[in-house]
């Protein structure tokens, strides 16, 4: 029987800290602080729901973070 895989670790960061942020500095924060996907979206955008550790995603509007959430 194979092995159940580990998840990666996720960061210990908060993600209503990139709330404010303009898009292109809390992407990079993002990757600095260890998020291996980084996503950004325009308000309203269709997403799937599935969780997918190690990502964090951005709402951007006007270059500006509106909303932010992992998963």
């Amino acid at each position: 029987m194979a092995p159940v895989p580990t998840p990666p670790a996720q960061p210990a960061d908060r993600p209503e800290s990139y709330v404010g942020l303009d898009a292109g500095t809390a992407e990079r924060q993002a990757r600095e602080r260890g998020w291996n996907t980084v996503r950004a979206l325009a308000p309203g955008t269709v997403i799937t729901m599935e969780f997918l550790g190690g990502r964090i995603n951005f709402e951007v509007e006007a270059s500006t973070v509106t909303r932010c959430w992992v998963g």
